[in-house]
């Protein structure tokens, strides 16, 4: 059997104890380590599971994973996944592929960021389509998350925008020289990602991701350290979360006068907040 077993979003404490069990008796451990991050390292979870586990990069995964699929039809493999085991079509794929080979699968699920966000305040019923946001380059600024965000603004719905992660990613220089050589990780902070969406609006001009619309900034969510920030983006675009990994939500405007109120006691400036909400700075009207 190949499980996929969810791990939560902060420590090894996180895990499930259906999940624990499995893990302990797997003839072997895989914990994919590209499409998200615990914010706790490999041995922090060998020493609570009692168990060797295997990084799985994006390459083992995506290019090799007979590795992982091996005897799983004979033996239990259990394959670690941050948050909850499909929140990524990646795990689709492996599933897929487990079952073209015959090999019975089972997911265990966890506490991802689509339910943890709740925390924040905004009901989960008003969120409309997730997007991604990913680094921006001088030859790369990708900007097909503005129409989804105008979907959902259109509609009064919130937006819950997941910011982009480099882990282990090849230096291209290296590469075309034939070396491996692999770039430290990046994580994408709010302050940058509200930067990025103001810069798209100047193109745009529809008034999504204007500087006046009124956001949440949220960090280590799920974890001892977590943190939520309201404010206009631009103000959210010059401020310090701290560590990994952050994300943010566009505040649609179905949000109710008590969202408001719970948003206002972590806003970066509650005068500037009520200015904003009173101007209607929660999306296109």
């Amino acid at each position: 059997m190949l499980y996929f077993i969810g791990l939560g979003l902060a420590d090894e404490l996180d895990i499930t104890v259906k999940g624990l069990e499995i893990i302990r008796q797997a003839k072997r451990v895989y914990l994919e380590a590209y499409t998200s991050i615990l914010l706790v390292d490999k041995s922090r979870l060998e020493l609570f599971y009692g168990r060797d586990v295997t990084l799985a990069d994006r390459e083992m995964v995506e290019s090799a994973s007979d590795e992982i699929l091996q005897d799983a039809d004979k033996v239990d493999v259990a394959f670690l996944v941050v948050g909850d085991p499909f929140g990524a079509t990646t795990h689709a794929d492996l599933s897929l592929r487990a079952r073209q080979l015959s090999i019975p699968t089972k997911s265990i699920p966890n506490a991802s960021i689509m339910n943890a966000i709740g925390a924040c305040g905004l009901s989960l019923y008003n969120y409309g389509q997730t997007v991604s946001m990913v680094f921006f380059t001088d030859t790369w600024r990708p900007a097909s998350f503005y129409d989804r965000i105008y979907e959902n603004a259109y509609l009064g719905l919130h937006t819950l925008v997941l910011l982009d992660i480099k882990v282990k990613e090849p230096n291209l220089e290296a590469m075309a020289q034939g070396k491996k050589v692999w770039e430290p990780p990046r994580y994408m902070s709010v302050a940058q990602c509200a930067q990025q969406m103001i810069e798209v609006e100047e193109e745009s001009k529809k008034g999504c991701c204007a500087g006046e619309r009124l956001a949440i900034g949220a960090a280590r969510v799920g974890s001892e350290s977590q943190i939520f920030v309201s404010g206009t983006l631009q103000e959210l675009s010059e401020a310090d979360l701290g560590d990994p990994l952050h994300c943010l939500i566009l505040v649609g405007k179905r949000c109710h006068e008590m969202e408001a109120e719970l948003m206002k006691g972590y806003a970066v400036n509650k005068k500037n907040f009520d200015e904003a909400w009173n101007l209607g700075g929660y999306g296109v009207t």
